[in-house]
């Protein structure tokens, strides 16, 4: 394993000429401070602030035209997934199933961009010019893409067993949340599986009223099982509001 991971490494800067002397003294010391409250130990400080190196910067600066932390990402990716594979695998008994779908959370985009914000990534990020002006910073798929790119490059940089740390010192609380109910649910979901079980039919979702100017509108929405309409629940987006419909009508039979 200890060969592989060398041999990992030895390939990875085959591939990239960001080198510790293109950081200067003073994102060096931003870098560190970036590290300190989360326990990380770089031992070489270009490979995290690749994985701050969004595409746009590279876009836009011919010098660092393939500097980004899109290959990063992509390693960062599998290596969360192991992470919280193996965790649900060895402290919890429930079924495939249950697993797949507490993973499809925590691993999301949803739940990444507010740990990345919380981390302070947003304020890390390498952006260029236009994705600046644009809110970039604030984008969640932005902010989970680099949480990813740093889990690869501690990965690169420190082994899985390092990487695997920090990534359970973030999620375990997340898988928490789910378990206890304190995350978000997708009722939606759950109240479709449950009706076909039940009747082999799907939900039926209708917008009752959009209320509100253009920027601040609300949807109220009802779902109708069979000959039964539940709601309507109201919601920033007709999304959110169908997911309170759903959430509705699904504690309602899960209660009978």
């Amino acid at each position: 394993m200890l060969r592989k991971h060398k041999l990992l490494k030895l390939v990875f800067f085959f591939t990239m000429d960001l080198n510790e002397k293109d950081i200067s003294s003073g994102r060096k010391k931003e870098l560190l401070a970036f590290c300190k409250p989360l326990g990380l130990k770089f031992h070489d400080l270009s490979l995290l602030e690749l994985a701050f190196h969004h595409r746009s910067y590279s876009n836009e600066n011919e010098s660092h035209r393939h500097l980004n932390n899109e290959r990063l990402e992509f390693l960062g990716d599998s290596v969360l997934g192991l992470a919280a594979a193996a965790y649900l695998f060895e402290t919890m008994k429930n079924p495939e199933g249950d697993l797949a779908k507490i993973k499809s959370v925590v691993v999301s985009e949803k739940t990444l961009a507010p740990v990345a914000v919380r981390f302070g990534i947003d304020s890390m990020l390498v952006l260029g010019h236009g994705e600046e002006l644009s809110g970039g910073r604030k984008k969640p798929a932005i902010l989970a893409d680099c949480m990813e790119a740093i889990i690869g490059a501690y990965y690169i940089d420190s082994g899985y067993e390092s990487a695997e740390k920090y990534i359970l010192s973030f999620l375990v609380p997340e898988i928490e949340k789910v378990q206890h109910d304190r995350g978000t649910k997708d009722y939606k979901t759950l109240l479709q599986e449950l009706y076909q079980k039940k009747a082999k039919e799907c939900p039926r979702y209708e917008t009752v009223s959009i209320t509100g100017p253009d920027h601040d509108q609300t949807f109220s929405v009802s779902v109708r099982l069979g000959n039964v309409t539940y709601g309507p629940e109201s919601g920033k987006s007709k999304k959110e509001a169908e997911q309170n419909a759903a959430r509705a009508a699904y504690v309602i039979l899960t209660a009978e």
